[in-house]
C-alpha cells in the first residue's frame, strides 16, 4: 500500500502546477493533502478511481485538509476534541481494516509565537486523541506537523532556535508523542541522513540552496513498523513550497 502526504499550499494553485501529473506518476493508494485552502465545489478535476473526503476551514481560503483514496475506508470522521479544534479543517481520520489513517495540518505558532499557547493545548489534546485511537488499532499519522524535531531536520538550527516550528516547546511535544508509542518512519529508516527537508521558504532562493526544514511526516504506531517498506521525501516534485512525503506498507 502506497500513501502520499502533501501540503499543497492551495490545491487550486497546485492543480495548475502539475498536481494531477504527479498523482498519475505516483500511483498511490491514498493522497492526504494539507492546506487545501478551498471547499470541494471550488474546483473540478478528474481523478478517477478515488473517493474524496474534504475538511474545510470555517474561514474561506484558509487551512483545510483532504483525503483521496481508492481503498474505501470503513469510516471517516472530521476534526477531534473540543470545539476550539473544530474550526480550521485540520484533521481527517479514515478507518481502514488494519489501521486508522490520520491526515493532519498542525497549527502554526505564528510570528512572535503568538499562537504557541494554543499550539501547546492542541499538542496535548491531539496526542490524547491519537493514543485513544491506538488503543483500538494501529495509527498512521501523516501531514504537515509544523515542527522540525531535531537539529538534523533543519538547515540552520542555531538562528532558528526560537522560530515557530523549532521552539523547545514544540520539539518537546514531538518527543512526547514519539515516546508514547509512535515512530517517525523517515528518521527510523534514515537515522543519519542530512539535508532531507520537506519545506523551503520562498525567500532567498531557499529551495535552490536546499535551506529547508523537515516538517512533513509519516508517523506510525510502533507495532506497525514491521510493515513499513519505505519512507521518503519526493524532493524533486514542485508545485508547492512543500514536497510530498511517501510511505509504503506491506499488505
Amino acid at each position: 500500500m502506497k500513501l502520499i502526504s502533501w501540503n499543497v499550499n492551495g490545491l487550486r494553485s497546485c492543480l495548475q502546477k502539475g498536481f494531477l501529473d504527479f498523482c498519475a506518476r505516483a500511483d498511490a493508494d491514498v493522497y492526504c493533502l494539507q492546506e487545501t485552502k478551498m471547499r470541494r465545489e471550488q474546483a473540478e478535476f478528474d481523478l478517477p478511481g478515488y473517493t474524496r473526503f474534504w475538511n474545510s476551514a470555517d474561514k474561506a481560503g484558509y487551512s483545510g485538509t483532504a483525503v483521496f483514496t481508492r481503498r474505501e475506508p470503513l469510516d471517516v470522521t472530521y476534526d477531534f476534541g473540543a470545539d476550539e479544534h473544530r474550526r480550521e479543517g485540520r484533521v481527517i481520520t479514515a478507518e481502514y481494516p488494519a489501521f486508522y489513517l490520520v491526515c493532519c495540518y498542525t497549527p502554526n505558532s505564528k510570528d512572535q509565537l503568538l499562537r504557541l499557547p494554543y499550539r501547546m493545548t492542541w499538542e496535548d489534546d491531539f496526542r490524547a486523541y491519537l493514543r485513544e485511537l491506538d488503543g483500538r488499532k494501529p495509527v498512521i499519522l501523516c501531514g504537515d506537523l509544523n515542527v522540525a524535531h531535531e537539529e538534523i531536520d533543519i538547515k540552520n538550527p542555531g538562528p532558528n532556535r526560537r522560530s515557530a516550528g523549532f521552539t523547545d516547546e514544540e520539539r518537546g511535544k514531538m518527543t512526547e508523542l514519539l515516546a508514547s508509542g509512535f515512530t517517525d518512519t523517515f528518521r527510523a529508516l534514515h537515522p543519519e541522513q542530512t539535508g532531507a527537508y520537506s519545506w523551503w521558504s520562498y525567500r532567498f532562493h531557499a529551495r535552490e540552496h536546499n535551506a529547508g526544514w523537515r516538517i512533513d511526516y509519516f508517523i506510525v504506531s510502533d507495532r506497525l513498523m514491521p510493515r513499513v517498506r519505505s519512507a521518503g521525501l519526493c524532493t524533486e516534485v514542485l508545485g508547492s513550497d512543500h514536497c510530498p512525503a511517501a510511505l509504503e506498507l506491506a499488505d
